[in-house]
């Protein structure tokens, strides 16, 4: 079996902690001490963050769209193949490094995902993204961390509170939807989406895509 190699590594700003960028072959693996935040052979539930979001606003002839986490770029490339060409995409990864990975070691895995003229990238915290707009996306996709309990970060919870759910329904534009990926169910947040005066949608999905892999879970919280 090919060994695991150490490409590189990043501080997280706001964190003592450290990602690490793997790979083994063909096969990236970012992790934070012993727990594997993302695959390229895992992306089937990061990919529906972006198919699900995008069922839900198929009738704006322009969507603006937030992707909070760029990550290995699943949501991202998924996001590009389903919404049109008259959609932006913003993509805000709070870690420097891995917008450097995707352009660099991993070039491969993101294709030319990144130099779409539908897209931005912007190195800063979603959430500064979100509170700085109001009425401005159809859709914010979160997925900077293991879900609503922050694991790489704990300024990350701050986004599933209930004043960084209020921050996001502002920035949505009326019929605007908040989807939300996670790494398991959280009956908790539900509620907390719920009392932010969202329609909530809980969707159970497999890491592959196909039936398989771990169970993983997206919200999508739709406002009125």
């Amino acid at each position: 079996m090919i060994p695991w190699e150490k490409i590189d590594t990043a501080k997280i700003p706001g964190s003592d902690e450290e990602l690490r960028l793997m790979r083994r072959g063909k096969e990236f693996s970012i992790k934070l001490g012993t727990n594997e935040l993302m695959n390229n052979r895992l992306s089937g539930s990061e990919a529906a963050l972006a198919t699900l979001a995008a069922k839900q606003i198929e009738t704006v002839a322009k969507p603006v769209v937030l992707i909070g986490g760029l990550g290995m770029g699943f949501t991202l490339r998924a996001a590009l193949t389903v919404l049109g060409a008259k959609s932006k995409i913003v993509v805000s990864e709070l870690v420097p490094a891995v917008v450097t990975w995707a352009r660099g070691p991993m070039a491969e895995v993101f294709g030319d995902s990144l130099d779409d003229a539908r897209v931005s990238i912007r190195e800063t915290d979603v959430g500064e993204v979100i509170r700085a707009k109001s009425a401005a996306f159809d859709a914010i996709l979160l997925d900077v961390d293991n879900g609503p309990e922050g694991l790489t970060r704990k300024g990350n919870d701050a986004l599933y509170s209930a004043s960084g759910l209020a921050a996001a329904k502002t920035a949505l534009r009326p019929g605007g939807v908040l989807a939300v990926w996670s790494s398991g169910p959280n009956p908790a947040f539900t509620k907390r989406l719920k009392r932010a005066g969202f329609g909530v949608n809980e969707v159970a999905v497999r890491a592959t895509g196909r039936g398989g892999g771990a169970r993983h879970v997206i919200w999508m919280a739709k406002k009125s």
